[in-house]
């Protein structure tokens, strides 16, 4: 065939293909006879190109003396074949690489002029077609017989079902003989509204931006989230926000004793808990290359198209992208060497590109932090967990001769109120009060003094000798701290009370009178000679002991008022014949309603009634 003939042939076929779309859209309901046409189109299409191929071996015999201008002639005119053909007409190499692609296919799947040369033609057929796809290959390379199928292409988020032709090409200058696959669609699936590509129009490319900007704020928002903080959520919850709207799976793998760690998958809904779901968590990421990428390099990667499957690593199907059918993939590390996060879209998606590489990196960064101070978070609330727990008994024990209960609410911070009930000699022994100032230094001061008067008690039958001697250990240690304190011991119906600058106790009588302690003295830590103040209180059956914290007394109210000993009076004035619980229920209820439920230092009372 000439090539004037084959041009003709060319023009001819682009006409019948032209009619036969037209036919498509006219009769819908009708396919079947323009299946059929449309099938006999592209053995003539298959036909031409053995033709084609046949002139440009012919055209390499007939080559004259100049080396130059044979394989020009050669060159231009597979250029004007590829330009006329109007089918899309894929030329691969042996190993399915993709070498030259017409404008008609990149038109039908959706991508720019050469964009896919360079890439394996096998990721854009369906994925239960590939083991097929390369059968056919390779028996059209080895016999030089054509074969023809049916499957499906994805790209850019169209899907195509197609016939698919191959054909053994010679092509001058290559080393190697080539494929000339032909595809004729029979069904298009064209993307939705938002999985085109961005670059197509401004409108497109301003809804895109918006869309990464909507990530970025509600992302913020929910790594900012009190509870994102106090417990580990927040990781769980970024991979669903990701997994709704941005990808098929959202994989999250955690460094954790310097090797990753698999810590979140996230399928798509349509998949159930077991088979590929299972496998893909029980891969090891430390086995994957992408992934080991991206935590040595401290930088995300993005795949528009998968040419290597292997990549995420295996399962026992395979490849994992390839059991999971993979179109395209993004990876960025979780913070600087945190972990990494992995995207896939599937096959029929829009890939991911650039520029939701660099949002999502950002989401990474945002992630790093949020799990940072998460950690940070929980490690301190630990760490004020177990300095409440040395400031305050779990329990109050049995006090012969009384009942007892008490009430600590620790305030908006870790502050330095301590209360305790223990045995001592020949009796029980009771403290109460806290170091000036606040967070764990002054915690840690309160825990070392009520440690102290509980040690020392052991030795000493008077509370004030106890007290004293805890006042010169505190002012060896050099802390800079003082501490209010009252410590008493009790012995039958018996208190002696020892006061270092703490509030006076309270004592409520059976027909509602109330009663201050003496109280008094000068903080602990302040000089080396203690000054106390020694009280003795009986303490009979129907009365109550009441010891409470500055923090109670010191309580506002809007208007500024503080909440004061006189109103403390009225309000176990009003508890008379009840159990301590109750009393102390009483008094943190009035106080809690005199300041509207806020609370700015710890909160202590101690009640002890006789029985």
């Amino acid at each position: 065939m000439t090539m004037p003939d084959l041009e003709h042939a060319l023009d001819a076929l682009a006409a019948r293909v032209s009619s036969l779309r037209e036919a498509r859209t006219a009769y819908p309901s009708d396919l079947a006879p323009t299946l059929d046409a449309a099938l006999a189109e592209l053995d003539t299409a298959a036909e031409l190109l053995a033709a084609a191929g046949e002139e440009l071996h012919k055209a390499a015999g007939r080559r004259p003396g100049g080396k130059k201008e044979g394989p020009q002639r050669e060159l231009k005119l597979l250029r004007q074949v590829f330009r006329a053909f109007p089918v899309p007409v894929i030329v691969l190499d042996g190993g399915g690489v993709i070498r030259r692609i017409n404008g008609e296919t990149s038109r039908v799947l959706g991508s720019p002029d050469g964009y896919l040369v360079g890439r394996s033609f096998p990721l854009l057929v369906d994925v239960s077609r590939r083991a097929a796809f390369r059968s056919h290959l390779t028996s059209v390379l080895q016999t030089g017989q054509p074969a023809a199928f049916e499957t499906r292409l994805a790209h850019q988020g169209r899907t195509h079902t197609v016939q698919l032709a191959l054909t053994r090409l010679t092509m001058p200058g290559e080393p190697q003989q080539m494929v000339a696959a032909v595809a004729l669609p029979t069904e298009v699936q064209l993307p939705g509204p938002d999985t085109g590509r961005p670059e197509q129009s401004d409108g497109a490319l301003l809804m895109a931006a918006s869309k990464r900007q909507d990530l970025l704020a509600r992302m913020g928002a929910l790594l900012l989230d009190d509870d994102a903080l106090r417990q580990p959520i927040a990781l769980a919850r970024a991979t669903r926000l990701l997994a709704a709207d941005w990808a098929d799976w959202v994989i999250a793998d955690m460094v954790r004793e310097g090797l990753p760690r698999r810590a979140i998958v996230v399928a798509p809904k349509n998949h159930p808990l077991g088979g590929l779901v299972r496998q893909v968590e029980d891969a090891d990421p430390a086995a994957s290359q992408v992934v080991a990428q991206v935590l040595e390099r401290g930088s995300g990667v993005v795949h528009e198209m998968i040419d290597d499957e292997t990549i995420l690593g295996f399962c026992a199907d395979g490849p994992l992208l390839t059991a999971m059918g993979a179109g395209s993939l993004l990876c960025v590390p979780i913070g600087a060497t945190d972990g990494a996060l992995t995207l896939i879209r599937a096959g029929d998606r829009a890939p991911f590109t650039l520029a939701d590489l660099g949002v999502v990196q950002e989401v990474g960064l945002q992630l790093g932090l949020a799990v940072r101070a998460q950690s940070s978070f929980q490690s301190r609330s630990r760490a004020a967990e177990a300095l409440t727990a040395s400031v305050a008994p779990r329990n109050l024990p049995d006090v012969p001769g009384y009942e007892a209960s008490a009430i600590y609410n620790p305030g908006a911070s870790v502050g330095a109120e301590f209360y305790d009930v223990f045995p001592v000699t020949g009796g029980w022994g009771f403290a109460l009060g806290g170091a000036a100032g606040k967070g764990e230094e002054a915690a840690s001061v309160s825990a070392m003094v009520r440690g102290g008067l509980r040690v020392l008690s052991a030795w000493d039958s008077d509370p004030d000798v106890v007290v004293r001697k805890v006042n010169e250990a505190l002012v060896k240690q050099g802390t800079g701290m003082f501490v209010m304190a009252v410590t008493g011991f009790v012995q039958g119906r018996k208190i002696r009370l020892s006061s270092a600058g703490h509030h006076p106790a309270a004592l409520l009588h059976p027909d509602g009178g109330v009663r201050f302690a003496t109280g008094g003295g000068v903080p602990l830590g302040i000089s080396p000679e203690a000054e106390t103040g020694v009280e003795d209180l009986t303490v009979g059956v129907g009365e109550t002991l009441v010891l409470y914290s500055e923090g109670l007394i010191s309580s506002r109210n809007e208007t500024g008022e503080t909440y004061g000993e006189e109103r403390l009076a009225d309000v176990l004035g009003r508890c008379t014949g009840q159990a301590p619980a109750t009393v102390v229920k009483a008094i943190e209820a009035d106080r809690h309603a005199f300041s509207g439920g806020q609370v700015w230092d710890e909160i202590v009372i101690l009640a002890l009634r006789g029985v």
